[in-house]
């Protein structure tokens, strides 16, 4: 880093550092988390530092969804990231972070924005991390969508309940284990951090919370089209606790499961993404397939 660069860090730093707490400031604004978008606030500087120091190294850009008050935001700046986006639907919000947005010094921007409809793999320049305490009603379709993408992030650092968190992570053998788990581990690695109690939010969810750690693959993990790979896990898992030969019966079954290399005896929750590939491979060119059928 320059000698400019680290100056600044450290001027930063400490104009960050010398706010007022964020607990006194969000009381004094009465700014009070809406559940409407799901917002559960956390100011805890241990745990929001946590999160911040998952992610390091920082990429060239961060971005940050749905920030609110700002608290992980500070940890943030505070741990030395030099170009943060931040996205944010909440005006009351918005308005509010101008102290911190002062503090940044050029290095925070907020972008009042539905993150659902932004193309947030454009967004500064790569590589590029978001780094979220994320809404959990729309926590699972971002991420979906951002895989989509995957090629333009270097991380992801995301916050979920934990029943989702223990799904994207899962293994084969797992209760959790999934079409969630597939979908996610066919484009990137994924490894679930830490958990954080209830308590530690304002207003405290019903729910355990866990930060994870995906980091996209370069390439997916085995050939297929998503599309396809999307119908063979709809289709197992909407069984799930029938025989493969069984949910694929209408396929083929037993054959049609064979000639993927996987034994026709097995349940899909022990199958592996590279095995879900190959079904989906399989399943490309089936007369059945709606896209054949289209395309015919």
């Amino acid at each position: 880093m320059p000698i400019k660069s680290e100056v600044q860090t450290t001027e930063i730093k400490n104009a960050v550092m010398q706010l007022p707490l964020l607990r006194d400031l969000v009381q004094a604004a009465d700014l009070t988390a809406r559940k409407s978008l799901g917002q559960n606030f956390l100011f805890d500087l241990n745990l929001t530092t946590k999160i911040a120091r998952a992610a390091m190294p920082f990429g060239q850009t961060v971005i940050e969804i749905g920030p609110g008050p700002g608290g992980l935001t500070r940890a943030l700046l505070l741990e030395g990231a030099e170009h943060i986006i931040a996205v944010e639907k909440d005006r009351r919000v918005i308005g509010f972070l101008g102290h911190l947005i002062e503090a940044a010094s050029g290095r925070l921007s907020v972008k009042e924005a539905d993150a659902l409809k932004e193309p947030v793999w454009e967004f500064g320049d790569a590589p590029r991390q978001i780094i979220a305490n994320l809404p959990y009603n729309i926590a699972t379709t971002l991420l979906l969508q951002w895989l989509e993408h995957a090629e333009a992030f270097s991380a992801f650092i995301l916050m979920f309940q934990k029943e989702v968190a223990m799904r994207i992570t899962a293994r084969p053998g797992d209760a959790a284990y999934g079409r969630l788990s597939i979908i996610t581990q066919w484009r990137s690695t994924t490894e679930r951090v830490f958990d954080i109690p209830p308590e530690a939010f304002i207003p405290p969810p019903k729910i355990t919370s866990s930060v994870v750690r995906i980091i996209p693959r370069k390439t997916p993990l085995a050939p297929c089209a998503a599309t396809d790979l999307e119908a063979v896990t709809a289709i197992a898992f909407g069984q799930r606790r029938k025989m493969l030969r069984a949910s694929f019966k209408a396929y083929g079954g037993a054959d049609f499961i064979a000639a993927a290399g996987i034994d026709p005896s097995s349940r899909p929750q022990d199958i592996p993404v590279e095995g879900f590939c190959a079904l989906a491979r399989y399943y490309h060119d089936h007369p059945k397939n709606a896209r054949f059928k289209r395309q015919n």
